[in-house]
């Protein structure tokens, strides 16, 4: 089976086991809080649309993994459409759609309008319809009451221009008179401070329309975040993007105190969705599961609300706190390695790998103990045994989580990548290599990997990789290379490249 194949088989096996976790008692495992915590005021979702889950499947399975509550789920697209590319408009697709939503515990905390970040309102002869489109399918989703609708399409002055101003208040007074109707609410995403987005809101004049709060717009506009959402009020705020344009993490943002933001939404009493949609990284831009998984991590933090314990138990109890954090850091290497850190199974194995670590110290610590007591013979025999024993137990957890080939990316980060790098050296040093040759080296390094991964210190680790570059180097000579002569051409060419060795 190829890996595209298994990938997506373990993704369907992983969506049907987890719907039956839902419903299903375990004995063996303490049970975990929702991820959407009951009753709580606030909840942490993801824009499907800026998580490139745009009307697909797939955006549940990934909220659950990142921690979030819920997603805003995009209408879909406009361009030249009469319509949104709505594909949940078929009963069918919706049912689908919501049954998988509700077996991962994920909420539809909004339906978003993104086409209109593009498109302009005043020109949409069929809005309306576009609106009873966004409200039907908030129904046959079972959705929060809540609607997105940005006016970035009208253009940048079109709060100051009377004509097109009074044509946006005409239209946003008929879709909030619909959506009261309908037992909904709009919210609309202006480019004006809290003074403008009131005195918009009172030409309105319908309680149907309120304020979608983004954080970015402040933060871009100089304005004091807490204190415009403050003179703006809870009850003209019906849901917040809290995030900055991208560039860095909520939690590594200057311009964004999340705490204080808490402390004012506390302040105002205010309750409901926080959605991200922005925040990212651009170092990582495209790596949606650290990005957005690290900004739910962070605002779930903030705001007090439970996450998702991961189902392996961190095996520290008992143990010197700076040691456990050494590990975990250590450890964590490899989940950023994987872009992992800040999901459910990013979690499991971290963990994973940490107890590996705590159990080879139990190992060699037991190994020194017997030899002080000059049971040398013993202590070598008794860790060799558990070492073994043990060996297979980490491939195996992790196998739970991971691909094959993101296994063997967990087994390089534990052995500082010794195998690639030595193998691409060889292959530099000797480019005449044949590929049996290649083969060979390859497998050597990757039986000496296994070695070093129960190694007890970098030095040992580094020492056993060290033999088997003996080994290689025997087979090359034996196989006639003039490893003396090849060293020297290598030295030469790295050199006039500006290299070093």
């Amino acid at each position: 089976m190829n890996t595209t194949n298994w990938k997506n088989q373990s993704k369907r096996i992983l969506v049907a086991t987890l719907s039956f976790l839902m419903l299903q008692p375990c004995p063996l495992v303490a049970q975990q809080p929702a991820t959407n915590d009951e009753g709580a005021d606030r909840h942490v979702g993801i824009c499907d649309w800026m998580v490139l889950k745009r009307q697909k499947l797939g955006q549940f399975a990934l909220a659950r993994q990142l921690g979030a509550d819920g997603v805003e789920l995009d209408m879909g697209g406009l361009g030249q459409r009469e319509t949104f590319d709505n594909k949940l408009r078929q009963p069918d697709e919706a049912r689908h759609f919501r049954h998988v939503a509700d077996s991962l515990g994920i909420s539809i905390g909004a339906v978003a309008m993104s086409a209109f970040y593009a498109q302009d309102l005043t020109t949409r002869d069929n809005y309306m319809a576009l609106i009873a489109d966004c409200f039907d399918t908030m129904d046959s989703m079972g959705s929060g009451p809540v609607a997105f609708l940005p006016l970035g399409g009208c253009g940048n002055g079109w709060a100051a221009d009377k004509q097109k101003r009074a044509e946006v208040v005409k239209r946003l007074h008929a879709i909030g008179e619909e959506a009261l109707r309908r037992g909904k609410r709009v919210g609309i995403d202006t480019q004006l401070d809290a003074k403008g987005n009131i005195r918009l809101l009172k030409e309105i004049k319908s309680q149907g329309i309120a304020i979608f709060y983004k954080l970015q717009t402040a933060v871009e506009n100089g304005w004091d975040v807490c204190a415009d959402m403050r003179r703006l009020g809870a009850a003209n705020i019906c849901a917040i993007h809290a995030t900055n344009t991208d560039g860095q993490w909520l939690q590594n943002d200057k311009a964004t105190d999340m705490r204080a933001v808490n402390q004012t939404l506390d302040d105002m009493g205010w309750k409901g969705w926080l959605f991200v949609e922005r925040s990212r990284d651009t170092t990582m831009v495209r790596n949606v599961k650290m990005n957005y998984g690290a900004n739910v991590h962070y605002l779930k933090e903030v705001f007090g609300l439970s996450y998702p314990a991961p189902t392996v138990a961190l095996d520290s109890a008992g143990r010197p706190r700076d040691y456990v954090e050494t590990i975990v850091q250590r450890s964590q290497k490899v989940t950023d390695k994987l872009g992992i850190t800040y999901t459910v199974e990013g979690r499991n194995v971290l963990n994973i790998v940490a107890n590996r670590y705590f159990k080879l110290n139990d190992i060699y610590a037991e190994r020194d103990s017997l030899k002080k007591n000059g049971e040398k013979e013993k202590a070598e025999a008794l860790a060799d045994s558990r070492l073994y024993r043990s060996h297979f137990a980490l491939e195996a957890d992790l196998a739970m989580y991971l691909t094959p080939e993101e296994i063997e990316t967990v087994k390089d980060v534990m052995t500082f990548n010794v195998v690639q790098v030595t193998y691409d050296a060889q292959l530099d040093m000797i480019p005449t290599l044949k590929d049996e040759e290649k083969r060979q080296i390859m497998a050597w390094l990757k039986e000496a990997r296994e070695l070093a991964i129960d190694a007890e210190s970098s030095k040992k680790k580094h020492e056993v990789f060290g033999k088997y570059k003996g080994r290689i180097n025997n087979y090359l000579s034996r196989r006639g290379y003039d490893l003396t002569k090849e060293r020297e051409a290598w030295y030469e060419r790295v050199k006039a490249r500006g290299g070093k060795l």
